[in-house]
């Protein structure tokens, strides 16, 4: 498949509109927060090597996150950490963090690209694209943020508690975290509500 580019921004902004590209990471993990990233890029943008997140790897990611912060009219990060995830389900606080970033953004967009098939309760238009991560810039740029953002809090989180290897696997349901929550129960930022953890 071909790499994500500008098709769907450059229509968006042929019509005076402002597009923010919308993506999460961490809806399957049994631990920490589901991290949310908007994104507003110009329609000339060129940015080498941005792809959906999930095929890049850690270096390449962390290259273009520096670059995307450079390049971009406006980028925002919303976080919803795993009480709140328990309380409401996964799959509403990812689309509250990624309310919370879209509003968090400096140059107010007016339509939104959001990867998936769920759209947001915001009062904007907005147009959901499956496998968007790998179709539209701004939301490949999305899922770049979002993604490194929430790498860096759980490798912060191993530090916190080592005995879980955070910083390997992420939170992911890996065979090894699973036995670490059978050997110490879970800790405080563990998802209560999903399967395998209590």
């Amino acid at each position: 498949m071909s790499p994500p580019n500008l098709e769907f921004e450059k229509k968006i902004w042929a019509k005076g509109r402002i597009p923010a590209g919308v993506d999460e990471a961490g809806r399957g993990p049994l631990a920490g927060p589901v991290v949310a990233a908007a994104v507003v890029l110009p329609d000339d943008c060129k940015i080498e090597g941005l792809d959906d997140s999930k095929k890049l790897s850690h270096s390449k990611r962390k290259r273009l996150f520096e670059e995307i912060k450079l390049v971009a009219i406006s980028t925002a990060i919303g976080i919803v950490g795993p009480e709140e995830i328990d309380r409401i389900n996964i799959l509403q606080a990812a689309l509250l963090a990624m309310e919370m970033s879209v509003k968090k953004l400096t140059t107010k967009p007016d339509y939104l690209l959001i990867d998936g098939n769920q759209k947001t309760s915001l009062l904007l238009i907005q147009e959901t694209i499956v496998k968007g991560d790998s179709k539209s810039c701004s939301i490949a740029a999305a899922s770049i943020l979002a993604k490194v953002t929430r790498d860096t809090i759980m490798e912060e989180y191993h530090s916190i508690y080592p005995e879980y290897n955070f910083k390997g696997h992420k939170g992911y349901p890996t065979k090894e975290h699973y036995q670490a929550i059978k050997e110490h129960g879970p800790c405080p930022i563990h998802r209560k509500t999903f399967r395998g953890v209590l």
